[in-house]
């Protein structure tokens, strides 16, 4: 029987694209570097920043990421609470999942504050129990870090988690930590892609009420 439930949050509970791109393409500019076209942009949502610098810019130095890293944030404080949304019917979920005993967490690539602002702007604050942001680890997912940090906070066992996620990042981490998965397909990865991976079940939304039914 599972008692947490831990979410992803870009592409899974809500979508972020547009305050991302914004942020990707500002730090990039002042670094000099070509901004890469939306569609190659996006498939790096949900990666660390770190990871998303190496893959636009073909660069992996320590310094630029880091540098990277500083303009991408300035940018973000700026635009990326206002262009973020949280997909229809998810309030209703994390009511209904809280109804069921449950608990809620998001352990994310985002900053633990941000995630924050999100939920306070969409009234969600109380719906979610626990929050690890990219920030609050050493090593960014696919690393299982944040989610037995959920485990720890919470005092339940592996088999007790489930974790839902919209990328293959997600998926590995899940196998990581060893607790099931949920696969999203609101993101990028199409539905094979999460068939080379462990999985309880792969599903359209988050949303969807019958599946939640039927894994808790």
């Amino acid at each position: 029987m599972k008692k947490v439930v831990i979410f992803d949050f870009d592409y899974t509970l809500g979508d972020s694209s547009d305050g991302i791109i914004a942020s990707i393409n500002y730090a990039l500019d002042k670094m000099g570097i070509q901004k890469p076209g939306r569609d190659k942009a996006v498939k790096t949502i949900g990666m660390s920043l770190g990871s998303t610098y190496e893959i636009l810019s073909g660069r992996n130095s320590t310094s630029e990421k880091e540098e990277f890293e500083k303009y991408f944030k300035e940018k973000a404080d700026e635009v990326m609470v206002s262009n973020t949304f949280l997909y229809n019917g998810v309030v209703e979920m994390l009511k209904n999942l809280h109804a069921k005993g449950l608990k809620t967490a998001i352990v994310t690539t985002k900053y633990h504050y941000r995630i924050g602002q999100i939920l306070k702007v969409n009234n969600a604050t109380s719906l979610i129990d626990g929050v690890i942001g990219g920030d609050d680890v050493t090593t960014p997912k696919p690393s299982p870090e944040g989610i037995n940090k959920i485990k720890e906070q919470f005092n339940v066992h592996l088999e007790e988690i489930l974790y839902a996620g919209d990328s293959i990042v997600d998926a590995e981490a899940a196998q990581a930590a060893g607790v099931d998965f949920l696969a999203v397909l609101t993101g990028t990865t199409p539905y094979e892609a999460f068939k080379n991976y462990p999985y309880a079940s792969i599903i359209n939304s988050i949303t969807d009420i019958e599946v939640w039914n039927y894994l808790l």
